[in-house]
C-alpha cells in the first residue's frame, strides 16, 4: 500500500488534482503507472486518503 500511496502522490502532484472531482483523472494516470501491480480498489482507497 506505501509503494501505491507513493505513485499515486506523485500523480497528484503531476495532474495539480487538488479535490475528489479530480478522482477519475488521478485514478486513470495512477492505474497507467501502477498496471497489474495493483488493484483498482487499493488505488482508489489511497486517492480518496489523500484527495478526500
Amino acid at each position: 500500500m506505501e509503494e501505491v500511496e507513493a505513485i499515486v502522490k506523485e500523480v497528484i502532484e503531476a495532474e495539480g488534482a487538488t479535490s475528489m472531482k479530480d478522482m477519475g483523472k488521478v485514478m486513470k494516470a495512477a492505474k497507467e503507472k501502477i498496471g497489474a501491480a495493483s488493484d483498482g480498489r487499493t488505488i482508489n482507497e489511497a486517492v480518496k486518503k489523500m484527495l478526500g
